[in-house]
């Protein structure tokens, strides 16, 4: 599959550099483009909501499947390709976003301001993120 199956079933998409968009993310009720999508060298199509949706979400939202990010295996193809590391500049942006949301909480608790179930959850939820970001970095 290339980006454009996946894009053509997005509202509000907007190329914002060579093999890369934004989007309004059809896993939530998006005011604004809040998902990442990005087609790499050897096609694989990545997709990140900046408001929280999985991976999962998305592609289903979309009515795709996840195989449908990833190219067609050429028969006999067996060999391991070969494993070439992500952007640091997107991970960082990742993690960025995660850290606002730790920010956004510890403001609001500075201020005596009490977290919704709703908070807590997604607070852990960029904790897990973070800490997933930091083991995949070998940290």
């Amino acid at each position: 599959m290339t980006a454009e199956i996946l894009l053509s079933k997005l509202d509000k998409v907007k190329r914002t550099g060579p093999n890369r968009w934004h989007a309004r993310c059809p896993a939530h009720d998006d005011k604004g483009p809040s998902l990442s999508v990005r087609e790499t060298d050897d096609c694989r199509v990545l997709v990140h909501c900046f408001a929280g949706c999985s991976v999962h979400e998305i592609v289903h939202a979309a009515g795709l499947e996840l195989s449908d990010l990833f190219p067609p295996r050429l028969a006999g193809d067996h060999a391991r390709p070969e494993r070439r590391p992500f952007p640091a500049s997107d991970a960082l942006r990742a993690v960025a976003f995660e850290a606002l949301v730790v920010c956004a909480a510890a403001a609001a608790l500075a201020t005596g301001e009490p977290l919704s179930a709703v908070d807590r959850e997604r607070l852990l939820q960029a904790g897990e993120r973070i800490q997933s970001a930091l083991s995949g970095a070998g940290l």
